[in-house]
């Protein structure tokens, strides 16, 4: 497999490179020289995979010779050992429940498969690992459970400060081991520009072995991808094959990697971009003018971006053809107020219970099939509803059941170290703490 910079295609590097470098020197990002079709006996056989025989086929597709097949297997049985059940609410209207994984949520695939794909190519003796990560959200609490006690592995979490829900805190901030916890005094924007700013820092990149575990990193999309061929297999056993996927999103990895899947041939019908008040990217598909914006604070945290990293990948895919972008993909944004609105109708018309996050998915969802009634609906639910307490009415948190993992963290000890969002004060943290 070879992955190439956005910002200097003729360029190119091997999947073990792009996996520890995560960001080229010319700050592009990696894409796939290649994204072929999967074979037609592939799509033939669908129906009757499971979620592991589907990650295995996918990863090998792509990764193409870069892990051998009996490695590759083993790997992915690791990582992938948690279900991703489709849920009919209504018809034509299913929930992909992505929250059964360590952390509760999405992340658990790309941040279980990429620490597998790390400590893999890892070799003894080497240099330590230092992977950053910025996070609004759940990004840090999957990366920290994924890479926790990895040996020859360290995770910085940057974060900002008093804008995650005191789980997510817990779940950054409560690890130890090799997992420690930056609070920024910003948005997440800022935790981001940090990150990306550390990787190309001569005397830093001097200092460390560094890479990152954010979505700008190709070992956190191709996972992401398994359980869109997953959802589609779970419709077509109950007879659907005309589907449209509603994604929350905010860096944009995550519906990224639902192009992929379709990229590689998974026949996805529309893709609807869900958002927050941070909606640089449906400003996009309704004007056809890409204008970053200072991310705005919300319920729906994870989402709090205004500056996507992943829509240069989104729009790499499509550099010959942006009329087929925008045919393909439909973006809506909604308010707190209309992502709390939601959270309630869904409890009160299926008796079931959603983050702000999947609330936003649903409404669009519900929004978009006014007028495509003959197309199966499949929104997102990207986080468990239990790490967002304060969002929720009386009634409908008591409704939650909180997880086994959740109770556990309760008692333990937060850590975390506050800065601003001053790289150099970044950079000196770093150095002083080798």
């Amino acid at each position: 497999m070879k992955l190439y910079s956005t910002n200097n295609p003729s360029a190119t590097v091997s999947f073990q490179e792009a996996v520890f470098n995560s960001m080229p020197q010319d700050k592009g990002l990696y894409m796939p020289e290649q994204i072929k079709r999967l074979p037609d006996s592939f799509f033939e056989e669908l129906s009757n995979y499971t979620l592991p025989q589907i990650a295995f086929e996918v990863a090998r597709h792509m990764l193409n010779g870069a892990i051998p097949d009996h490695d590759l297997q083993a790997l992915i049985e690791d990582a992938i050992n948690f279900d991703a059940p489709v849920v009919e609410l209504e018809k034509e209207v299913y929930v992909l429940e992505l929250f059964h994984g360590p952390s509760l949520a999405f992340k658990d695939f790309g941040a279980r498969f990429m620490s597998r794909i790390m400590s893999y190519f890892l070799q003894d003796g080497e240099k330590q690992l230092d992977v950053l990560v910025a996070t609004s959200g759940d990004t840090g609490g999957a990366v920290a459970l994924g890479f926790l006690g990895v040996p020859n592995t360290r995770v910085t979490i940057l974060y900002p400060k008093g804008k995650v829900s005191d789980i997510q805190e817990q779940q950054l901030t409560t690890n130890g081991q090799n997992i420690r916890a930056l609070t920024i005094d910003g948005t997440f924007d800022d935790c981001q520009a940090l990150v990306k700013q550390a990787f190309v820092d001569a005397e830093l990149n001097k200092t460390f072995r560094l890479t990152s575990a954010n979505s700008i990193n190709i070992a956190r999309l191709i996972p992401q991808t398994f359980y869109y061929f997953n959802a589609y297999a779970q419709l077509l056993r109950a007879g659907k094959s005309k589907v449209a996927f509603c994604v929350p999103s905010g860096n944009f990895g995550n519906i990224g990697a639902g192009l992929l899947a379709w990229k590689m041939g998974l026949p996805i019908a529309q893709f609807i971009a869900a958002t927050n008040a941070n909606d640089t990217v449906p400003a996009f598909l309704k004007t056809g003018i890409y204008e970053p914006k200072a991310s705005v604070a919300t319920i729906a945290n994870a989402m709090d971006v205004g500056n996507p990293s992943n829509w240069v990948r989104i729009a790499y895919l499509f550099k010959d053809d942006a009329a087929a972008l925008t045919s393909l993909m439909t973006g809506y944004t909604y308010t707190d107020e209309q992502t709390r609105e939601a959270i309630q109708q869904v409890f009160d018309k299926y008796n079931y219970v959603v983050c702000p996050h999947t609330a936003i998915a649903w409404r669009a969802l519900k929004e978009w099939q006014k007028e495509h009634t003959d197309v199966t609906g499949v929104f997102l639910s990207t986080a468990h509803p239990c790490k967002f307490p304060d969002v929720f009415p009386e009634k409908i948190a008591a409704f939650i059941k909180v997880p086994e993992q959740v109770k556990e963290m309760e008692n333990k000890e937060k850590v975390a170290v506050s800065l601003s969002g001053d790289f150099e004060e970044f950079k000196s943290y770093l150095l002083s703490n080798q």
